[in-house]
């Protein structure tokens, strides 16, 4: 349970950093992105190979966007940060056919003319009928390519976009801060499945939420409630969110602890009932708990602690 001395030290932080520092000077996104003063915009470098709409599907998760040079200037920057830490010699790019064939256009709906399109020899070419995404060379010159294909990729975010939410010191306005509770809270409205609401949570610099006591059970029950969920239509379970525990070797949440450890185990009548075939945990709307199928969709709760003693406002700076 969160003291009031730990709370009034948040509001003064908070109330501190929002005198002291305002975009654009704080120059900060978050911790695995790397600002680049020419183009002022934040980069990271993902060296996990994806397809290019999982490319550009893991960039949307982190708040940003799936990295295309808007001129000379930003891909000469961009190209000497890749270069200068990375051994791989192509990435994809924002660019793609999503219309038309072998019309390309930028992830923002921008003709790839209006921006950057040095192509390399003979590109493109729709080689074999199936090139309809976009490549970079490390030299600068663009290739098109098979979409399925997997190569490393970056994610942008520029600085005129970065909006902060103060109370909970993410970029992220979505989060709504808890002052009983101490931490802050996201409800997602886009039913995933356990897995993938569990990587969304990772990706926000977040976690599945879980509850701890019986003022959080409420809180999040509350929350859930609030939501503007009842008419969103969809292949999706409803009555019930996805949360933080799962069965692994008894029902545990992702942190480790047990249920009755972690200050909450109350379930719903007759649950656990699934067995092998419900191993993920959830909540139903009334604060109860509930197992459920990893595969089933559902929204789910993501929850954020406000790290008070975190260096994120000095490398705000």
């Amino acid at each position: 349970m969160i003291t009031h001395n730990r709370l009034f030290v948040i509001f003064i932080l908070q109330y501190f950093a929002q005198l002291t520092y305002s975009q654009p000077s704080l120059k900060f996104f978050r911790k695995d992105y790397v600002y680049l003063e020419e183009p002022k915009a934040f980069y990271k470098i993902h060296t996990l190979h994806k397809s290019w709409n999982d490319a550009k599907e893991k960039c949307d998760m982190e708040g940003a966007q799936l990295f295309y040079p808007d001129d000379d200037d930003e891909a000469i920057a961009v190209i000497a940060h890749w270069n200068s830490t990375q051994p791989f010699s192509w990435i994809f790019i924002g660019v793609s056919t999503p219309n038309v064939k072998e019309v390309f256009e930028t992830v923002d709906g921008f003709p790839v003319a209006e921006v950057y399109d040095r192509w390399g020899p003979g590109e493109p070419n729709d080689a074999g009928g199936i090139e309809g995404c976009v490549v970079m060379r490390r030299d600068g010159t663009l290739n098109d390519d098979n979409c399925a294909k997997k190569f490393p990729f970056i994610c942008k975010k520029t600085l005129e976009s970065l909006e902060w939410n103060n109370y909970c010191n993410i970029p992220d306005m979505a989060y709504e801060f808890n002052e009983k509770l101490g931490k802050c809270y996201k409800f997602h409205l886009n039913p995933m499945n356990w897995t993938d609401a569990y990587k969304v949570c990772d990706s926000e610099q977040s976690y599945l939420a879980i509850i701890n006591d019986d003022k959080e059970a409420e809180y999040m029950t509350n929350l859930t409630s609030r939501a503007p969920k009842d008419k969103l239509e969809g292949n999706y379970l409803r009555g019930a969110v996805h949360l933080g525990f799962k069965n692994n070797k008894g029902w545990k949440t992702i942190k480790g602890m047990t249920l009755r450890d972690s200050g909450y185990s109350k379930w719903g009548g007759g649950q656990p009932d699934g067995g092998d075939k419900e191993l993920c945990g959830s909540m139903f709307y009334n604060g109860h708990l509930n197992d459920i199928s990893c595969g089933q969709n559902m929204f789910f709760i993501c929850e954020h602690e406000i790290d008070i003693l975190s260096t994120d406002y000095a490398l705000r700076k």
